[in-house]
């Protein structure tokens, strides 16, 4: 076992402390990677913080996660050492069920094993990139392009594919009206992705404080949802709309601004519940649709997709002591756009 210096949370309401990590020994098919930077994601506030169900303290978290190769086990044939390579929101699955088959291992029907806060293969409960080390299966390691910018790189393993998944499901792209709920960590990579795709992209955020940024990002058109003029105004306007907010909305109000057969995807995760009322479906033949991260092959896709097209987030670099204050901060929306883990710093 190795053991390696990582920052954790002990419970829901203290602050996160340094502490160290158990990695287990490299298997045939094992990958030891050096993380440079780990991006915040709200995920990790909402588990740190018990807001999605009970957590196994101590727990790191992390799921945006770069790094070097390090070491690998005999078998690996898909990476060598000294390659750039990324990890996102999950470290395994059954590889047998029909979803798994189909590449789709996000949705595993067995449930897929999550980079942190799950059940490992050897019993233990896997522990998150706010550290130097990972040990990860080389099907679950991806190619981080040269191209990107290696501190940026970190947020496109879930904000990224959390967003280029339902864009490319749902056909984003040329002729195709599509609307952004919030222009945070997740929004201004929709709002990006989509632009590349081909699509009119328009924002629609509580206020019109980040309308140049918006619009910078490729947006056609800004909307404050804080004027309700708004939603008279665009009514029956969009295909899709992407819902990247993590907190409670007007899904009715959102859901008249599709046109026929238009279709709201959340992929923000508040941990309230979200009603929404039927008869608001029934008008245009609309749809109330959510989605995960994207499949190993789908991220990667992801990956490419925004090397080739010169995408990658905005960020702010921080150091290991600086996370208590980056939650704070993101919970305030106080962040363009994403905040970056120097991992240096932990060493």
């Amino acid at each position: 076992m190795l053991t390696v210096n990582a920052v954790a949370a002990t419970s829901a309401t203290g602050p996160l402390v340094r502490t160290t990590v158990e990695r287990r020994d490299l298997g045939p098919r094992d990958i030891l990677i050096e993380i440079r930077y780990a991006g915040i994601c709200h995920s990790d506030i909402h588990t740190v913080r018990g807001e999605w169900g009970d957590v196994a303290y101590p727990l790191t978290v992390g799921h945006e996660i770069v790094g070097l190769v390090a070491e690998v086990g005999p078998e690996v044939s898909r990476h060598a050492v000294g390659d750039r390579v990324g990890v996102g929101c999950m470290v395994n699955s059954c590889r047998e069920c029909a979803n798994c088959r189909a590449g789709q291992e996000q949705y595993c029907e067995n449930g897929n094993t999550g980079t942190y806060g799950s059940i490992d293969r050897d019993g233990t409960v896997t522990q998150g990139g706010y550290s130097t080390h990972i040990v990860v299966d080389e099907d679950f390691v991806l190619r981080v392009p040269e191209s990107i910018p290696y501190e940026a790189a970190a947020p496109l393993l879930c904000a990224g594919i959390t967003t280029y998944s339902p864009l490319a499901h749902w056909k984003a792209g040329p002729g195709r009206k599509v609307a952004v709920v919030g222009l945070g960590g997740l929004g201004h990579l929709a709002v990006k992705i989509a632009v590349a795709m081909g699509a009119e992209v328009t924002v629609l955020s509580q206020t019109l404080g980040k309308k140049d940024d918006g619009l910078a990002f490729g947006a056609q058109s800004y909307h404050a949802t804080g004027d309700t003029a708004t939603f008279e105004a665009l009514r029956n306007s969009f295909d899709l709309i992407v819902n990247t907010v993590s907190a409670p909305i007007d899904i009715a109000a959102y859901l008249r601004l599709l046109r026929l057969d238009g279709t709201l995807v959340s992929v923000g995760a508040p941990p309230e519940p979200l009603p929404v009322p039927v008869f608001a479906l029934f008008g245009n033949r609309r749809s109330f649709a959510g989605s995960s991260i994207g499949g190993i092959a789908e991220t990667q896709e992801m990956l490419d997709f925004c090397a080739e097209r010169g995408i990658a987030p905005e960020v702010e670099v921080i150091g290991a002591d600086e996370v208590d204050e980056a939650y704070e901060r993101v919970l305030r929306s106080d962040v363009r756009y994403r905040f970056v883990i120097d991992i240096d710093t932990l060493r």
